[in-house]
């Protein structure tokens, strides 16, 4: 599952833009994402014009081993809980197009998603299914069974993806991680809405990421202007990006990796 640049996005060359763009061919969505540097949080929010009043609440739970076996074989399995209601998803993380079988990528629950980064591209597939809030709240209770949340499509996937002796009942929730999630009054380009999430980690660190959809075809366009945006504003991305999902894995995986009393 080949779907991941390293190379700094900043720096691609006509190669790598153009291996680029046989991703974005396939993808259902490109997304541009960036996490903002520790000390630039606080004047982010501001000059993003963030209102904390207008924040929509979610949890996000991750599911894996103490030694991330999920993770290792490319796998993601998430559930979250918003306002609106819950949901699940099984990502296959990364991805190379080509390697989707035509009924899972004719499926209206399965996209192709880009995220763009300053630090690389990655792509990725995810198949998604609406669940019960309290359905969620009942498996970190321990009152409901993991493997019961997901669809049969999903389970079906995982089942194809997943280690052989890994089945979901056999994963560890990680989380529930506390989300705020907030729309800003500044746009790129014009009509490209700059979304924030701000995540609240148990051991109370937080990473405040920005992002915005675009089309295919204006991806480094709408790169570059909202990175220059960003700047004129006195806002510098993270030199290290810590993406939401590595951060909760990593975290939950030292966790529960500790010696039991």
């Amino acid at each position: 599952m080949d779907g991941t640049k390293s190379s700094p996005i900043l720096e691609l060359n006509d190669a790598r833009i153009a291996e680029a763009r046989s991703l974005f061919k396939d993808a259902d969505t490109v997304e541009l994402k960036m996490t903002v540097a520790d000390g630039d949080r606080y004047s982010a929010t501001t000059a993003l014009g963030l209102d904390v009043l207008d924040a929509e609440l979610r949890q996000v739970v991750f599911f894996d081993t103490p030694d991330l076996t999920l993770d290792t074989a490319g796998i993601i399995v998430r559930a979250r809980r918003t306002r609106k209601g819950g949901d699940v998803a099984i990502k296959l993380r990364p991805l190379a197009p080509a390697t989707v079988s035509s009924k899972l990528r004719h499926s209206s629950s399965f996209k192709i998603e880009v995220d763009v980064t300053p630090g690389g591209i990655v792509c990725s597939g995810s198949l998604k299914a609406d669940t019960g809030n309290s359905e969620i709240k009942k498996m970190l209770a321990g009152k409901r069974a993991i493997h019961k949340l997901f669809s049969p499509e999903q389970r079906a996937l995982y089942a194809k993806h997943a280690p052989a002796d890994l089945d979901l009942d056999s994963l560890i929730p990680f989380g529930p991680i506390n989300v705020a999630k907030l729309k800003s009054t500044t746009k790129i380009s014009g009509d490209h809405d700059t979304l924030a999430e701000l995540w609240f980690y148990p051991d109370s660190s937080r990473i405040l990421e920005l992002s915005t959809k675009c089309g295919r075809d204006e991806a480094f366009d709408v790169l570059a202007e909202g990175r220059a945006m960003l700047l004129s504003r006195g806002i510098q991305y993270a030199a290290q990006q810590h993406t939401k999902t590595r951060k909760a894995l990593e975290y939950f995986a030292r966790l529960h990796a500790r010696p039991q009393l």
